[in-house]
Parts: C-alpha cells; structure tokens; sequence
C-alpha cells in the first residue's frame, strides 16, 4: 500500500514525489517504464569525464525564481548561456536570427538599411514570429523575411516536422522568433544553467527520502491491478493509459548518432544547426557545455527526426487537438477517483522544463489543498 503512485520518472514526476515525500511525509512508489530515471533529461558521465544528455541537450533556463531556487536545493549550477550557430551559406551565424545575423549575412549596405526598417517597424529588442514578418508590405522587409524563411526556417522545419512552418502550429515556430537586437543567446531568461553534476545527480538528490521507492523496467498497466493507493498521479503518454481508445496521438521521434571523437574540439558552439544541409538537423557537442573540462577527446551527437528514435515532441494539428480533447474529457473525470494526469506526455503539450516543475509545485499546492 502506498499513498501516493507516480508514474514515470522525468522532471515532472520527480518534483511531485519529492515535495510527497519531504512535505507531506507520505509514501510513495515512482513506477517507470525504461531502465533509468530522469526521462528525457537523463544524463551520464562517458568515461571520457563528459557529461552527455542522451536524449539531445537540456538547458535549464527560467524567469521564475520560485522554480530556480527550489531545483538549487539539489544542485550546483554551471552558468551556462546557451549560443547556437548554424551554418547558412557557408558561415556559422548566430539562432535565432538577429541583427549580427543580418550583417554576417548581407552586405553592409543592405544590412544597414534593413536594420533601420526593422527597427522603425517594429522596435529595438523586439521579436517577430517569422510568419509575421511574412506579413509585411515594405518591398525590402519582404526580401529579408523571404530570405530569413527559406534560409532558416523552411528546410529546418521541413527535416524536423515533415511539414512546412505554415502547415504547424504557431506556437511552434513563433518559439524560435526574428530578434530585433545582437543579443546572441538562445535564451533571454534571467536564471540560466546546466546542473553541475548533470541533470541524473540531481535527480537521485531529489529521490533521497525513505519514503520514496522506484521501480524501473516496470509497465505499471500490466501491475495495476495488484497495487493500492490513495492518490495515482499519470506522467505518461494519456492515450496509451485509455488504450487508445480514440485513436492514436501522433509525435515526431528523433534518432541520435553519438561519436566519440580524438579531438580537443570538434565546433565552434555547444550546438550547430543545419537548416539546409544533410539530413540531420543539428549537431551538439556536450563538452562544450563545460567549460572547465580537460578531456582530450570530445563526444558529439548527431540528430535525425523522425518516424524511429525517441517520442520527442507532439504533433499539434486539428486531427491530434480533437483526439486529445476525448481523452482530456475522460482524464478531467477521473479526479474524482484521486487520478491526476500532467507533464508533457499526459497533457500533450511542449513544455520547457521551467514550465514543468512550475506545473508540478502547483499541482502539488492544489493536492494538499484538496482542489
């Protein structure tokens, strides 16, 4: 008998069962189905010393301070801002495009009456969705977003969803906007970094409690049926839980070649796009997310979406929506009986990982307050 049952171990699950636990006092199981904790943020030391995120790189990047204090209670933080490049027309540029992009691109001329227009239109440190600045009427506006749309989101997309940028959701590409600015960083949050000791650490920080038990390799429908609790908090994917009883929900799946290389440095960042060339989509070198590393050799991981890998992210189309609105139906029901569905997979949704433990605190608030 437990008090609490958690299924699935990632970041979301994690922070529930700790609070659970260290709070509440309460027991409770953490049922997962793979051979490892962590989801899709676990991470291992290779025996070079380097730390890899086996499934693809995690930056850990928030503006809420309640979220990054509570995850620094298990953790040391590297302070890390994250840069990406990609390579377009033969020169590492700064991603999102911005204006350096624009003068490593354009000839100077050309940049600066551009640069001037995108102000004048639309403001300094601003940021565009690029299907916005499609938009636009100014003929010289239109060449930039034309240009900007072939060379870095239309093939990008094409290779990562099987689609073009305007046949996804908005809130996808408007995730990678134009920015009206030469701040170079992925990410503008107030509170950046990559857990010292890797993301895996400090999640086994977080598990060390009495009250908590896990179980790995373990599918918790073929078990259920012989355990008892109070309260059942589901992690997973929500269609899988009805038996897809509405049809399946769709994802797009990513496969990563990892290559240990004898080189002190293999790229000039962290992480380099492809928009337009080769099949993959990026190439990441972990290392560089260290600075302080020694090792000789490097380990990169090269990533190719689609039908085969890991359930990376869902599809969100009128088809999908309508699935899932059947099964949120259900799952909204099931509060009833003390069944919670949240996280990624359960609410079929793209969440950062700030947003998920964000999720996870106030759910946990909500649960003790019995709403």
């Amino acid at each position: 008998m437990f008090n609490y049952i958690i299924i699935g171990s990632g970041i979301t699950g994690f922070v529930l069962a700790e609070r659970i636990a260290n709070v509440l006092n309460k027991k409770v199981l953490i049922i997962e189905k793979r051979n490892h904790i962590g989801g899709n943020c676990y991470d291992f030391k290779d025996e070079t010393g380097i730390i890899v995120h086996k499934y693809g790189p995690h930056i850990f990047h928030t503006n809420c301070k309640e979220v990054w204090d509570y995850l620094s209670q298990f953790t040391d933080w590297i302070y890390y801002q994250h840069k990406v490049l990609g390579l377009v027309d033969g020169k590492f540029v700064p991603i999102p495009f911005n204006l350096n992009s624009l003068y490593d691109l354009m000839p100077l001329r050309l940049a600066e009456r551009l640069e001037e227009k995108l102000i004048n239109n639309f403001g300094y440190n601003k940021k565009i969705p690029i299907l916005d600045l499609r938009k636009t009427e100014d003929r010289d506006l239109k060449f930039l977003a034309e240009f900007i749309y072939e060379k870095f989101f239309l093939h990008y997309t094409e290779k990562q969803w099987g689609i073009k940028p305007e046949e996804i959701d908005l809130s996808v590409t408007a995730r990678v906007p134009v920015v009206i600015s030469r701040d170079d960083r992925y990410f503008q949050d107030r509170y950046q970094g990559i857990p010292k000791e890797g993301y895996t650490k400090m999640f086994t920080r977080m598990l060390e409690n009495k009250n908590i038990e896990i179980q790995l390799e373990t599918d918790f429908k073929k078990i259920k049926g012989n355990i008892k609790y109070d309260l059942l908090i589901y992690t997973g994917p929500i269609d899988e839980f009805f038996d897809y009883k509405y049809g399946k929900l769709d994802y797009r799946y990513v496969r990563i070649d990892f290559q240990r290389l004898a080189l002190e440095s293999y790229q000039p960042s962290a992480v380099v796009n492809y928009p337009n060339d080769y099949d993959f989509t990026r190439i990441t070198e972990f290392k560089k997310f260290d600075i302080s590393s020694r090792s000789r050799e490097t380990i990169i991981g090269i990533e190719y979406p689609g039908n085969t890998g890991f359930m990376a992210w869902p599809v969100l189309n009128e088809r999908n929506r309508e699935i899932f609105e059947r099964y949120w139906q259900e799952a909204e029901r099931l509060k009833k009986e003390n069944i919670y569905f949240v996280g990624r997979l359960a609410e079929y949704k793209y969440y950062d990982m700030d947003d998920a433990v964000k999720n996870s605190l106030d759910l946990f608030k909500r649960i003790i307050h019995g709403k």
